[in-house]
């Protein structure tokens, strides 16, 4: 595997791929440009170095198909303006040989949508996988899939991933092109670098106490990592849409909050494999109720164990926000995945803003923090703490995959493994 920093991209055409899947307004305007500024230090560098850049995306979920709606056209401007260079668009992904081969050092090239074409995902279009017939189209789609990623591969000299936020995918663009460069012409970018140290300095160059706070709506999601995370963290704080499946689980009355009925069994036992490793398992003991969920429905502050008929949990209640400040502030390695209430809703964004403040407050103090997860992500930066944490992963489900452990398609392919 080649090293970015070091590697001279003078006169040779480098194929990016980046994660430029930004929101967008209903006119198409990108609402949050993270992503791109993100990847901006590798694509400027390869520029500076006198090469010529081919950037390649996905966009939304067109699952295969040509949809005007994820077209990339949209971002071509913004693209220019943040690289301050012309972009030339290719508005097919597959059919961009000639553009590509015109390319002059120091000019760039985005293509359209890959996901407009069922071969960069891979799955078969059209069957079910209980069809006789399945195992056969899959074995064809994965020929295509190959031979997608070698027409892909046709265009440059160097490969570069630089697209933490698929890494989990073994799409065609993402892991299957690495296969047509040696070695010594593909390399990770260095937003990747960033996310795989950012990762590894939370799962083995841990300083005590370690903290992961975990929030969202459904335990199942993340029984994977709290799985993960059992054996290696001292502190483990469950909040979100999920403290009433387990304040549940323990008997209580939980009204008509998100509640995993069919997860209490796990719920328990998540609780007992805690008590058994030691680790500090801190739940929610009183949250803000509403009556609708709505921004503007009544509220009350309530027990976690006992919320009245008719009344929901969306927030984490004020002891409940001291209790897992506490823990965070006297925390040396922390990761926060997922928010403690619907914090999209002004009204019920307390819980994670005092998550948020107590990271900030232990980052100041030395600590090592990461923040990832699009909910999470979306936190720090509407309470404009972004830049006072250590990390901010663009990973959502690379992210949660590597923190359980799973081997990276994406970066497996470049390092060889």
């Amino acid at each position: 595997m080649a090293n970015i920093d070091s590697f001279n991209f003078a006169g040779k055409k480098a194929l990016v791929r980046v994660d430029f899947n930004v929101p967008l307004d209903e006119n198409g305007h990108i609402t949050d440009d993270t992503r791109i500024r993100g990847a901006l230090p590798t694509l400027k560098k390869i520029l500076n170095d006198g090469g010529s850049l081919i950037i390649m995306s996905h966009m939304g979920k067109p699952k295969g198909k040509v949809n005007p709606k994820y077209s990339l056209s949209q971002i071509k401007d913004a693209v220019a303006k943040a690289l301050g260079t012309d972009v030339a668009f290719a508005e097919d992904c597959a059919t961009a040989d000639a553009m590509a081969a015109d390319l002059k050092p120091g000019q760039a090239l985005l293509l359209e949508n890959l996901r407009f074409h069922p071969e960069e995902e891979g799955k078969p279009v059209g069957i079910d996988k209980e069809d006789p017939g399945y195992d056969a189209a899959k074995k064809e789609m994965k020929a295509r899939q190959k031979d997608f990623a070698k027409h892909l591969a046709s265009y440059a000299d160097v490969y570069v991933n630089d697209a933490f936020g698929t890494a989990h995918r073994r799409h065609a663009s993402t892991a299957v092109v690495a296969d047509f460069f040696d070695n010594e012409h593909k390399m990770l970018g260095y937003l990747m670098e960033k996310e795989v140290k950012a990762v590894d300095n939370v799962l083995n160059n841990i300083k005590r106490p370690f903290t992961a706070i975990m929030g969202g709506s459904k335990v199942s999601t993340k029984i994977g990592i709290i799985e993960n995370l059992m054996d290696k963290v001292d502190n483990l704080i469950l909040c979100g849409g999920m403290t009433y499946t387990f304040a549940k689980a323990q008997g209580g009355h939980v009204g008509n909050s998100i509640c995993e009925n069919d997860k209490l069994d796990l719920a328990l036992d998540i609780m007992k494999k805690a008590q058994e490793k030691g680790v500090n398992l801190v739940l929610g003991t009183d949250c803000v109720a509403a009556d609708a969920f709505s921004n503007d429905a009544h509220t009350q502050i309530c027990s976690a164990m006992d919320i009245p008929d008719g009344w929901e949990g969306l927030d984490a209640g004020p002891e409940t926000r001291e209790k897992f400040a506490e823990v965070i502030r006297s925390s040396k390695t922390i990761l926060w995945n997922g928010p403690a209430g619907v914090f999209e809703f002004d009204n019920f964004t307390a819980g994670s803003r005092a998550i948020a403040d107590a990271v900030v407050e232990a980052t100041k103090n030395g600590a090592f923090s990461l923040v990832g997860g699009g909910d999470s992500v979306a936190c720090v930066n509407k309470f404009g703490l972004a830049d006072e944490v250590s990390y901010v992963s663009t990973g959502g489900g690379a992210l949660l995959e590597a923190i359980e452990g799973k081997v990276l398609p994406g970066i497996a392919a470049i390092k060889g493994e």
